[in-house]
């Protein structure tokens, strides 16, 4: 893996997250939708959908806005069409940017996504242009300052992760898809709560940006976010500290 901060552009999406709950809310249930769509409707036997839901109960989601997602997608209520998407195309600065959605209306979000490259100076590609710059990884993340490196460390590799380090001010996880549940179960249960932890796609290389063109992509990447159909947002750009302290200035 090539070293670059995941942090600087998922700090953004957090802030979003936090603030829009209903939001995140909608985004959550085509996730379960989708994964009981795909592997039935009893978490026990359907890994992504238990890991699906356990996110929903991390941010509060209720539990009878979860049962109805779960039943929209195993068919015992209508609203179960929900395709699952990658949509990829270039930023400013030329950064890769990859998208995952969920959309009942395939037409609708191509066309609105694609106005959203547009408009914040990217455009939309197509299959496979950036993809495969990218790796797909359970991530977890840890403020430093509130957690014992060496313990996560201990606790997730022996759960199956495949890298732990400290980034600046945050100690990474990175697991395979695979042992996302493992990992996450097995932190959990050594009472390690991390900041953030999301399936994601890592890229193998990153862009350096300056500020100008950081605020560019960080500006795409929010509005993208931001859409009801986009599950997630993955760039490979990383911004230097020296950029970064500018953007912070305003």
């Amino acid at each position: 893996m090539a070293g670059h901060s995941h942090w600087a552009g998922i700090k953004h999406k957090k802030a979003l997250v936090d603030n829009k709950r209903g939001k995140i809310w909608s985004k959550l249930s085509k996730a379960i939708i989708v994964a009981a769509k795909m592997g039935g409707g009893d978490p026990d036997a359907n890994i992504r959908l238990r890991t699906a839901i356990n996110d929903a109960r991390a941010v509060s989601m209720p539990k009878e806005n979860i049962e109805r997602a779960v039943k929209k997608g195993t068919g015992e209520l209508d609203g179960g069409n929900v395709d699952e998407l990658l949509y990829e195309g270039y930023g400013p600065g030329g950064v890769a940017v990859l998208c995952e959605i969920m959309t009942d209306n395939r037409n609708r979000t191509a066309s609105e996504v694609r106005k959203l490259f547009e408009n914040q100076g990217g455009k939309l590609g197509g299959t496979n242009c950036v993809a495969y710059l990218f790796e797909r990884k359970g991530l977890f993340l840890f403020k430093a300052s509130q957690a014992d490196e060496d313990k996560v460390m201990e606790v997730a590799l022996e759960a199956g992760a495949e890298d732990v380090r400290k980034d600046g001010d945050r100690i990474e996880v990175l697991c395979d898809p695979d042992s996302y549940t493992a990992v996450s179960e097995a932190l959990q249960a050594a009472g390690l709560e991390p900041e953030l932890k999301q399936m994601a796609r890592i890229p193998t290389n990153t862009v350096n940006l300056d500020a100008e063109t950081a605020r560019k992509v960080l500006k795409l990447v929010e509005s993208l976010d931001d859409h009801d159909d986009v599950q997630s947002v993955s760039a490979n750009f990383n911004i230097p500290e020296e950029a970064m302290a500018e953007i912070s200035q305003g």
